[in-house]
C-alpha cells in the first residue's frame, strides 16, 4: 500500500477515535454526577481525546480532573437563560473545533444545546442523573440532542414517563466506577492503622454512611437506627461523610442535635468531604444507605468495590445495583427498625457479612466498572 494511502487511513483513523470534547456543568458542590464527571473526563483524557470542562468559578470539580488550567473554562453559567455564557460557549465551540457538547445538570442543557446548534458538526449530548422530572419547556432545547444518557432503568423511566424526549434519544448506561482504585486501597489497607488515624480504637466495629447532607438522604434515619445498633454493640462506632451544602448549614445542626438526643455523642462522627473515601469504605463493617430516593446510588456501589457489606434502603436505583440478600440487604424506606435489625444481623454474622462483602465486590468489578461505562459513552460519541 502507498504511503500516502497509509496516512489517509491514520488520519481517517484519528478522525473517528480521537475527539474534542466539552463538558459542561454549572455544580457548586461535589457529588455523585460530579464524581460520573471528573471519572469520565480523566478516563477520556487517558484515552487520548481532547477534552475540554466548562465550569463556575470556584467549582469543586477541577481539582479532581487530570486537565491543564487551559482546558478548563470558567464561566458563570447562571441558569438556562443566561445569555453571556451561551454566546461564550458557542464561540469556544467553534474556534476549538469541538466535536461533542456533553452536559451533566438541567440548567445547563438550553446553553449546551444552543452552542451544539450553532456549529453543525457538534453533537449535543447529556447525561440525566437524578429522577426528577424535566420541565416540558425542555422538549424544544433537547429535541436536537443525539442521546439524552440514563444512569439507570428508573432515570430512562422517568424521561420516558416526561414525555420530553423521544425514546429513540434514551441510552442506559448505568454508573461507572474506578473498581481498581477500590482493589489498590484494598491491598495496601492497614485498617487498624486507619482507625487509630481518626481517633478510633483499632478494633471497633464501625457502621457508616456517605452522602450528600440533604433531607431526601434521609440521615436521620440511619442515626435512629444507629442508636438502635449501639443498644446492642456498644462498641461500636458510626460515621457520616459528607458536606451540607445549603446556606446556613442547618441540616447538619439538625443533624448533631439529633445525635446527641439518641445519646451518641461520644460514637458518632460527622466527617466532612472526603477526598480518599475509599479507605473510610474499606474500614467500615457495614455501610447504611437510608435515602428515600436514589436514581442509581454510587455510593452504594463504591462501598461494594469497598468489599462492604451493604444495607440500602429499596430506592429505584438500589434494587438495580443490589440482588438482596447475596450483595447486600434491602430494606423498606423509612423503616429504622428494619435497617438496624439488618445491621445487627451483619454484625453478628461475620460469616455471612464477609459473604456478602465478596459477592458485592464481585458484582460491582463485573457490572459497575468505568471501563464499560467510558467504552459505551464513546460509541455515542463516535456513532450516535
Amino acid at each position: 500500500m502507498k504511503v500516502g494511502n497509509l496516512c489517509n487511513l491514520w488520519m481517517a483513523f484519528v478522525r473517528t477515535f480521537r475527539l474534542k470534547i466539552l463538558q459542561i456543568s454549572s455544580a457548586s458542590s461535589f457529588g455523585g454526577g460530579e464524581r460520573y464527571l471528573a471519572d469520565l473526563t480523566n478516563a477520556l483524557v487517558d484515552r487520548g481525546h481532547e477534552v475540554y470542562v466548562a465550569v463556575r468559578p470556584h467549582s469543586p470539580i477541577p481539582r479532581h480532573l487530570h486537565l491543564p488550567p487551559d482546558r478548563i473554562l470558567n464561566l458563570p453559567l447562571r441558569n438556562a437563560l443566561d445569555v453571556r455564557s451561551a454566546h461564550v460557549l458557542d464561540r469556544f465551540v467553534r474556534r476549538n473545533g469541538i466535536e461533542i457538547v456533553h452536559a451533566h445538570m438541567a440548567r445547563d442543557y438550553s446553553l449546551a444545546s444552543y452552542a451544539a446548534r450553532r456549529n453543525s458538526k457538534t453533537k449535543f449530548i447529556l447525561t440525566r442523573h437524578v429522577l426528577f422530572q424535566l420541565n416540558r419547556l425542555h422538549r424544544h432545547t433537547l429535541a436536537r440532542a443525539t442521546r439524552v444518557i440514563a444512569v439507570s432503568n428508573a432515570v430512562a423511566h422517568e424521561l420516558r414517563a416526561s414525555g420530553v424526549v423521544d425514546e429513540k434519544q434514551i441510552a442506559v448506561i448505568p454508573n461507572g466506577i474506578d473498581v481498581d482504585r477500590f482493589s489498590r486501597a484494598r491491598a495496601t489497607f492497614d485498617r487498624a492503622q486507619f482507625l487509630r488515624s481518626m481517633g478510633l480504637p483499632g478494633d471497633c466495629l464501625l457502621v457508616g454512611s456517605i452522602g450528600e447532607l440533604r433531607t431526601l438522604k434521609r440521615h436521620d434515619d440511619f442515626i435512629r437506627a444507629s442508636a438502635i445498633v449501639a443498644a446492642r454493640f456498644p462498641e461500636t462506632q458510626f460515621v457520616l461523610a459528607g458536606l451540607d451544602t445549603s446556606a446556613s448549614g442547618e441540616v447538619r445542626k439538625q443533624l448533631e442535635a439529633l445525635v446527641n438526643e439518641s445519646g451518641l455523642g461520644d460514637r458518632f462522627y460527622f466527617l466532612g468531604w472526603l477526598d480518599d473515601a475509599e479507605k473510610l469504605l474499606c474500614a467500615m463493617d457495614v455501610f447504611v444507605s437510608a435515602s428515600e430516593t436514589e436514581s442509581f446510588g454510587l455510593a452504594i456501589v463504591e462501598a461494594m468495590a469497598a468489599e462492604t457489606a451493604v444495607v440500602a434502603t429499596a430506592t429505584e436505583g438500589a434494587r438495580e445495583v443490589i440482588e438482596d440478600q447475596r450483595t447486600g440487604i434491602l430494606v423498606p424506606i423509612g423503616e429504622v427498625e428494619r435497617i438496624a435489625g439488618s445491621v445487627i444481623n451483619l454484625l453478628s454474622d461475620p460469616e455471612k457479612r464477609r459473604a456478602i462483602a465478596t459477592q458485592s465486590a464481585q458484582s460491582a468489578a463485573a457490572k459497575f466498572s468505568l471501563t464499560r461505562m467510558v467504552d459505551e459513552i464513546e460509541q455515542i460519541y463516535n456513532h450516535g
